[in-house]
């Protein structure tokens, strides 16, 4: 499996997770991370669409840069809006786990275009 697949892998499933986990144990998740609802719900499907990636090469590579770069636009408004409209916590320790997770997202999905191009 290649680096792109195997990233969807591992992010998906951290994202499954903590989208799921968010629902059974109360805000803020592992004290850290304010979420509700509406944010649990949007981290189960960033999971579930980032296993679902991980079946070829090429959609890994689309998922993880389009996850990637909402994920790192969600980090920079987040500085300077951390609840849009209210609905959505994201500020606090959220932007920084959005950044990294946006950066490494991005970041492989390059690295795998160069590889799909070469092949």
């Amino acid at each position: 499996m290649g680096l792109n697949r195997t990233v969807a892998a591992v992010f998906g499933v951290v994202y499954l997770i903590a989208g799921l986990t968010g629902f059974i144990l109360a805000s803020p998740l592992f004290g850290l991370f304010e979420v509700n609802a509406l944010h649990n719900v949007v981290h189960v499907v960033i999971g579930a669409a980032l296993l679902w990636a991980m079946m070829s090469a090429s959609t890994a590579v689309m998922t993880n840069r389009a996850i990637g770069m909402l994920l790192l636009a969600l980090g920079v408004l987040a500085i300077f809006v951390p609840n849009p409209l209210g609905l959505v916590p994201i500020g606090g320790y959220d932007i920084f786990l959005h950044l990294a997770s946006g950066a490494v997202l991005a970041g492989v999905s390059l690295v795998g275009s160069s590889e799909l191009a070469t092949a």
